[in-house]
């Protein structure tokens, strides 16, 4: 084991990428892989883990999810995009590690709890491939032997149990995994249409590559500060699930501004929601425009997660050799 600045982080193919992956996750990626040896991968195995009963869906999903990384501005020259499914080491290493990891760990998972809870009864997940996910992530992450792994505040504990089982492998088997120390993100407040997490399963996402007209009635429906409820009433911003958007795509004097208006109850919510629209398309418009580009060339996105695959198998098999040798299964 070497020191490195190598960061892997995933992304699951259940859909278009929104507004909340792209300042949740994709701002991040993008200043990382300036100067950091980066893999981002399409995680489709993660993906069965919940769309088990319809997976035709994912593969059409997988190079659309490339378009939406490069059209948000990430250079497949400056990092390795690949597809997980196209590197079996991550099975394989999955299979030797759920070998160790206690049952216990993975109950006691907030993340598992959370997303059982908020699809329960709309999908089982009575499974072993949903209980036992994080010791695939930890696959994910650890045949790589990164320095760093982007997370949230809320994604620690899910962070420890990846550390938690690489102590436990290289107690048994030897010192061969890194335990990845957390590259802290910042994830900006944008709650969806609704004040709710944004989210695909709630309805109530803005996607980076939506029509004009689709995001102007969204926007118009939104809900705003429910302090307003005649236009003479004042507002608060703060309170205001409109605001949160003008603070990312508006520019800086134009929201203190709208902040001020709105306390003042100088500016009614539909023109603030006008406003806001349009700053909405200026802020998209190099985005979509990049991702036609892209669209004019079909076989472009598998090009770029051939190229990918091809260099985490080589990265990947530097450690599968190393463990494989330390459990004599070479």
């Amino acid at each position: 084991m070497t020191a490195n600045n190598r960061i892997v982080s995933g992304m699951r193919p259940t859909g278009p990428l929104h507004l909340g992956h792209y300042f949740g996750v994709l701002v991040n990626w993008i200043d990382f892989h300036k100067d950091h040896d980066c893999l981002f991968f399409v995680a489709d195995w993660h993906a069965l883990t919940t769309e088990y009963a319809d997976p035709q869906r994912i593969k059409g999903f997988v190079p659309e999810l490339v378009k939406d990384w490069v059209a948000a501005g990430l250079d497949p020259n400056r990092c390795v995009m690949f597809q997980q499914s196209q590197v079996k080491e991550h099975a394989e290493l999955n299979l030797l590690l759920s070998m160790i990891t206690p049952v216990s760990w993975l109950e006691r998972n907030p993340t598992y709890k959370d997303v059982r809870d908020q699809l329960d009864g709309t999908k089982d997940l009575s499974t072993f491939g949903f209980l036992g996910y994080p010791v695939l992530m930890a696959s994910d992450i650890l045949i790589y032997n990164p320095k760093w792994v982007p997370v949230g505040h809320d994604q620690l504990p899910h962070l420890e149990l990846t550390r938690e089982i690489a102590r436990r492998a290289n107690h048994l088997w030897g010192e061969t995994f890194v335990e990845p120390e957390a590259k802290l993100t910042q994830a900006p407040k944008l709650p969806g249409l609704d004040g709710r997490k944004m989210s695909k399963s709630y309805g109530n996402a803005i996607y980076l590559g939506e029509d004009p007209e689709a995001i102007r009635k969204k926007v118009t429906g939104m809900v705003t500060c429910v302090k307003r409820v005649r236009l003479k009433d004042p507002g608060e911003p703060d309170e205001c699930n409109l605001f949160p958007y003008h603070q990312l795509v508006t520019p800086a004097a134009e929201v203190a501004e709208v902040a001020c208006a709105c306390r003042a109850a100088t500016m009614g919510c539909g023109d603030c929601k006008k406003k806001m629209f349009a700053n909405l398309l200026n802020f998209l418009e190099p985005m979509q425009a990049r991702r036609r580009e892209f669209d004019q060339d079909p076989d472009l996105a598998w090009d770029i997660l051939k190229n990918g695959n091809d260099k985490a198998r080589e990265a990947a098999a530097v450690v599968m050799d190393d463990l494989k040798g330390k459990l004599n299964f070479c």
